[in-house]
């Protein structure tokens, strides 16, 4: 996967959890709607620089055939990739938020849980179905079939 398309993936999987999570995290826990997206914002700009990181490292390691991946793989990537996480949020989540450690462990349990999940979820789905390679390279490559221009 080249870095383009990494960057976008990695920004389509931040959209797409920002959209759930703000909301989500406003209606259960009770937080403030404008803290809440300024620390998923700013969660999401570290996890994106996390996320382009870390995969490097794990395709290295795992080997760039994504399609190919089994469940076990993809379970250790996801919860190997949260655990990395937590180890920044926790502490950022608390001060920023002004709770205790143990209020942001439990609002943290339940982010992980659904980022777990969802990590698993969104990386399969993108992988199977490769949006960045049907909607911007191969349909380039077909308009340069269909124009003669190979």
């Amino acid at each position: 996967m080249k870095t383009v398309e990494r960057v976008f993936q990695a920004l389509l999987f931040e959209a797409i959890a920002l959209l759930i999570v703000i909301p989500t995290s406003v209606m259960i826990g009770g937080f403030d709607a404008g803290k809440m997206a300024i620390v998923g914002i700013a969660l999401s700009l570290f996890a994106m620089l996390w996320n382009y990181l870390y995969n490097l490292i794990f395709d290295k390691l795992a080997g760039y055939n994504r399609s190919q991946r089994g469940a076990k793989l993809r379970i250790l990537h996801a919860v190997s990739f949260e655990l990395g996480m937590v180890v920044i949020t926790i502490p950022v989540v608390a001060w920023f938020l002004k709770i205790t450690w143990q209020a942001a462990i439990i609002l943290e349990a339940g982010f992980l849980v659904f980022m777990l999940i969802y990590t698993l979820v969104f990386n399969w789905v993108y992988d199977c179905y490769q949006p960045y390679q049907k909607w911007f390279v191969r349909h380039s490559s077909h308009s340069k079939a269909a124009k003669g221009d190979f």
